[in-house]
């Protein structure tokens, strides 16, 4: 069913659909900062536990999200990227699941030996 066409009788969207329009409503604006800058505020954040855009939003007085999110770091890979990481590790790249597992090793690895991995 088309959505824009479900409209409660007063003209209004439904009650579940609101806060859905008004995420969309938001706009995204990016800042051109010097790279020290930017770096303080994302280290910042980070020290927090918290995303640099909630750290700006707390800088900036505005509400944020009182719960933290779930902490994952995110990469986006090609069918090309999965190809050479599957030479990589050996395995076929269409075994994307076993790809990230290996990925997730290599990186687990790099962070238990980094400076910041507290041990």
């Amino acid at each position: 069913m088309d959505q824009r066409r479900i409209r409660m009788p007063n003209g209004e969207l439904p009650k579940k659909w609101q806060q859905s329009a008004k995420v969309v409503k938001a706009v995204q604006i990016a800042f051109d900062m010097d790279s020290k800058l930017q770096y303080s505020i994302r280290r910042s954040a980070l020290d927090e536990g918290i995303s640099p855009s909630e750290k700006i939003r707390d800088l900036l007085a505005l509400t944020t999200h009182k719960k933290p999110k779930r902490p994952r770091l995110t990469v986006s890979l090609s069918a090309d990227d999965y190809i050479q990481l599957g030479k990589r590790y050996n395995i076929p790249a269409k075994n994307q699941l076993d790809i990230k597992k290996y990925v997730i090793e290599e990186l687990t690895k790099f962070a238990a030996g980094n400076e910041y991995f507290d041990k």
